[in-house]
């Protein structure tokens, strides 16, 4: 076996005892109120990259309170990210009620993300509040049909509608730009995943949504998302070098990508 064949083996493995500490995790804190956990993002569209993170969604009976909230958060804040050598945890609680039937915009009970860390250590649990997100998780939990716990989540979920898929699509468009400059690679593969969902209706993983924009981008506003692409199949957390050639072309790209969101969006 090769040392890189070694090292994937490895990771998987490390990122399968991960997501059982996350449905332990769950079944301790909710208990009976948990309908299921269900997996989505990377792991059910194409497998983990080096920098993805463990995405899993949790549908519940009943909003958390507050003892279970902060008993939640601090299991997360043991289980997730690079201080306790782990990947990064994405955890996000649905009251069953406020998703099915399906309305827009859905309100989230609860949602961790390693991004929020220094938040939450200083202020406490996350709190309920509208996620226009949850649309695009529903997607993905039901096309994966990866079920952590409970029954198959087409029994416990909704579908939810083309247009409310593209409203959730668009709706994190200013926060990403906001973070253009502090985290490139991910902004500019998640804009190709926008573009690609509201032109397909398709979820992509980042690389698969990359390699549709690649193919329809004009020559010269592709090294930028090349880069990207190559960046989240190859490197960590925190390896993420562009150099000036790129990063002057890095602007050029992302207008040019939301052209393209907004053209599509309008129809």
């Amino acid at each position: 076996m090769t040392a890189a064949r070694a090292a994937g083996r490895s990771a998987d493995s490390a990122a399968a005892d991960q997501i059982r500490a996350i449905g332990r995790l769950v079944g301790e804190v909710l208990g009976s109120a948990a309908v299921g956990s269900y997996l989505h993002g990377s792991a059910v569209l194409g497998g983990l990259r080096p920098a993805s993170d463990v995405d899993v969604l949790v549908v519940s009976r009943r909003s958390l309170d507050d003892p279970r909230r902060r008993a939640l958060l601090d299991g997360l804040l043991a289980i997730s990210g690079s201080r306790v050598g782990a990947r990064p945890v994405e955890l996000t609680v649905v009251v069953q009620s406020e998703v099915r039937p399906w309305r827009f915009p859905p309100t989230g009970d609860f949602l961790y993300g390693e991004w929020l860390r220094a938040e939450f250590e200083s202020g406490g649990p996350p709190r309920p509040e509208p996620m226009p997100d949850l649309a695009l998780l529903i997607t993905m939990v039901l096309a994966g049909d990866r079920p952590l716990a409970g029954p198959p989540p087409a029994r416990v979920l909704d579908p939810v509608p083309p247009a409310d898929l593209v409203r959730a699509s668009v709706a994190g468009i200013p926060g990403l730009l906001d973070d253009l400059d502090g985290d490139t690679r991910n902004v500019v593969l998640t804009l190709a995943r926008v573009w690609s969902t509201l032109a397909t209706g398709e979820i992509r993983s980042k690389d698969a949504a990359a390699d549709w924009a690649l193919a329809r981008l004009p020559p010269e506003h592709r090294p930028v998302l090349r880069h990207a692409r190559e960046l989240y199949l190859t490197c960590g957390y925190a390896d993420e070098s562009w150099g000036a050639e790129l990063t002057a072309r890095v602007r050029s790209h992302v207008d040019r990508v939301l052209a393209e969101i907004e053209r599509l969006a309008r129809r």
